[in-house]
């Protein structure tokens, strides 16, 4: 997971507790009732840290 998020790839992550969950504030204007939606469009929006864009 930790490297899947310095690569911004996004993860379903149903199987992770909450609470081991870290998302920056910046993911709250993504929205905050679907998290792993918020979680897709932040992806989307702010692009790999490495690579092409």
């Amino acid at each position: 997971i930790t490297l899947a998020s310095m690569l911004r790839i996004p993860v379903a992550m149903h199987n992770v507790p909450q609470e081991k969950i870290f998302r920056p504030k910046a993911w709250a204007s993504f929205g905050t009732s679907d998290l792993e939606g918020a979680d897709f469009r932040a992806c989307k929006n702010f692009g790999p840290v490495y690579g092409r864009k």
